[in-house]
C-alpha cells in the first residue's frame, strides 16, 4: 500500500512538474494597452468591417475586377492550398492520440547442419496483430494537436488576410486607371483648346496685330500640354497590366472603367469602429495571436519531453510449425514499457529554452502586428480627412481657375489684357482640373485603405477546429 501510495504521489509530482512548463511564460498584455478610440474619429462600435466588399464597393466594373481577382489570383490558390496541406497535418496530429495498429505474416524455414550431421529443418509460420498506445500523460500530444489546429486557423486567417489585401489592391489599382484616364481626357479637351488659342496667335501674328513673343508663347503651352499624353497613356498601360497580373491573366483584356465614378459622395463621418476592435477583426492579428498560441503548446511540448513516455503494446496471433494446427497455436503479449531520459547532455533542457524564446519573439511579433493594425487604422483616417480638406480646397481652385479663364478672354477681346494673361489663366485652370482630379483621387484610395485597416473585405470562413 506504501509502495502505490508512492507511485501516485511521484506521478502526480512529475504531472505538476509537466505543468509549470508553461506557467511563466509571459503574457502579452497589448490589447488592454489599446487606446480608446482613434484621433479625429468618435468611439462607435460600427464599422466598415462588418459589411462585405460589394456593399462597399459598388462600381460594376470594379465588382468584376475583384471577382476574377479572387478566381484566378496565383497567390490567392496557393494560400488555399496551403490550408489544405495544414488542414491535414492538423488531423494527422490528431490522430497521434489513438493506438496504433498493425499486423504481419511471415513464413520461414530453417535448415542446420552441423558436421556433416543430417540436416535439421525447422517451419515457422506466424500471423500476428499488434495494438500500441502512448499515454497522453503529460499531455504531449494534446499539445501537439492543439499546435496544429492553432497553426491550421493561422493559414486560413492568412488566406483572409490575403483576401482583404487583394481587394484593397483591386481597388486601389482600379481608382488611380479612373484617375489616370480622367486625366488623359483633361489633357485632351486641354489641347483643343489650346490648338484653337495657337491658330487664333498665329493668324494675329502673321497679320501683324501681335508680337511673335505671343505666337511662340501659345506654341510652348500647346507643346507642354501635348507631351503629357505619352507619359500618361504608358501610366496607363502600366497600371492595366499590373491589373492582368492581378486578375491571374495576360494582358489584353479591355477593362471597363465609369468616368464619373470619382465624382460619387463620399462619407463625412467614417465606420472605423474602436481599437480593440482590431484584436477580432483583422485576419493577420488573428494569426498573429493564433501562432502565439502554437508557440506556447510548442513550449510545453519541449518541456513535456522531458519526462517519461508510457507505452502500452498488446501483440497478439497464431505461431505453428506447419499448417495443420496453425489456427490452435494461439498466442498474445501484453507489454508496458515506461522510458524517461536519464542523461542526454542537456539537450532536452536547451530545446526547452530554446522553445521558450521562440514564443517570446512570436509573442514580440504579435504585438507589433497590434501595433501597425492601429497605425495603419490612424494613418487612413488621416489620409481620408486630408485628402477631403485637399479636395474642398481644389474644388474651390478650380472653380475660381474657370472664372479666370472666362473673364480674361473677355477682358481680351476688350483691348483690356495681354495675350499672355489669357494663356497664365488657361494654365492656371489646367493645373486646377488635374489637382482636383488627383485629390478625389486620394480621397478614394484613403478609404480604401481605412476599409483595409479595420479589417473590411476578409469574410469568416467555418467549420474551422476548436
Amino acid at each position: 500500500m506504501n509502495l502505490k501510495a508512492a507511485l501516485i504521489a511521484t506521478l502526480l509530482t512529475l504531472m505538476l512538474a509537466a505543468c509549470s512548463g508553461t506557467c511563466d511564460l509571459t503574457a502579452s498584455t497589448i490589447g488592454t494597452d489599446m487606446p480608446e478610440r482613434y484621433e479625429g474619429t468618435v468611439a462607435d462600435s460600427l464599422s466598415y468591417a462588418d459589411m462585405q466588399w460589394w456593399e462597399i464597393y459598388t462600381d460594376r466594373n470594379l465588382r468584376f475586377i475583384i471577382e476574377r481577382t479572387l478566381l484566378h489570383n496565383r497567390d490567392f490558390l496557393a494560400a488555399a492550398s496551403r490550408i489544405e496541406e495544414l488542414r491535414l497535418q492538423y488531423h494527422t496530429d490528431r490522430l497521434n492520440l489513438a493506438p496504433e495498429i498493425s499486423a504481419g505474416i511471415s513464413a520461414e524455414q530453417e535448415r542446420i547442419n552441423y558436421s556433416g550431421s543430417p540436416h535439421t529443418v525447422g517451419n515457422t509460420l506466424d500471423l500476428t496483430a499488434n495494438v500500441a498506445w502512448e499515454a497522453n500523460l503529460w499531455g504531449k500530444q494534446a499539445r501537439q494537436r492543439r499546435k496544429s489546429a492553432n497553426l491550421y486557423r493561422a493559414s486560413v486567417e492568412d488566406y483572409r488576410a490575403l483576401q482583404m489585401s487583394l481587394i484593397a489592391e483591386a481597388a486601389t489599382t482600379y481608382f488611380n486607371l479612373l484617375a489616370l484616364d480622367t486625366q488623359i481626357a483633361i489633357v485632351k479637351q486641354t489641347l483643343v483648346t489650346r490648338r484653337e488659342g495657337l491658330e487664333q496667335a498665329r493668324l494675329r501674328y502673321e497679320g501683324g496685330l501681335t508680337s511673335e513673343t505671343v505666337y511662340q508663347q501659345a506654341k510652348v503651352e500647346y507643346n507642354s500640354a501635348a507631351a503629357l499624353i505619352p507619359s500618361l497613356e504608358n501610366d496607363l498601360q502600366s497600371r492595366l497590366n499590373a491589373l492582368a497580373l492581378l486578375m491571374g491573366e495576360f494582358p489584353g483584356r479591355e477593362i471597363g472603367m465609369s468616368h464619373l465614378y470619382l465624382n460619387e459622395g463620399l462619407p463625412d463621418t467614417l465606420l472605423t469602429g474602436v481599437p480593440t476592435d482590431l484584436l477580432r477583426r483583422r485576419p493577420d492579428v488573428m494569426a498573429a495571436e493564433l501562432r502565439l498560441k502554437a508557440a506556447m503548446d510548442g513550449v510545453g511540448i519541449s518541456y513535456a519531453d522531458r519526462f517519461p513516455s508510457i507505452v502500452v503494446s498488446l501483440t497478439g496471433g497464431w505461431e505453428n510449425d506447419s499448417f495443420g494446427g496453425f489456427f490452435r497455436s494461439l498466442y498474445g503479449d501484453f507489454i508496458g514499457s515506461i522510458t524517461a531520459p536519464v542523461f542526454d547532455f542537456g539537450r532536452k533542457k536547451r530545446a526547452w529554452q530554446q522553445a521558450i524564446q521562440v514564443y517570446e519573439q512570436t509573442r514580440l511579433a504579435y504585438e507589433q502586428c497590434v501595433i501597425a493594425a492601429f497605425v495603419e487604422v490612424q494613418d487612413a483616417v488621416t489620409a481620408y480627412h486630408k485628402a477631403r480638406h485637399t479636395t474642398a480646397l481644389m474644388e474651390e481652385l478650380r472653380d475660381a481657375a474657370l472664372k479666370y479663364v472666362e473673364l480674361s478672354r473677355l477682358q481680351y477681346r476688350g483691348g483690356m489684357l495681354h495675350y499672355l494673361e489669357v494663356l497664365d489663366a488657361q494654365r492656371q485652370y489646367f493645373d486646377a482640373q488635374i489637382g482636383f482630379a488627383n485629390a478625389r483621387r486620394d480621397q478614394y484610395l484613403a478609404l480604401v485603405q481605412v476599409y483595409k485597416a479595420v479589417g473590411g473585405g476578409s469574410p469568416d470562413l467555418l467549420n474551422l477546429p476548436k
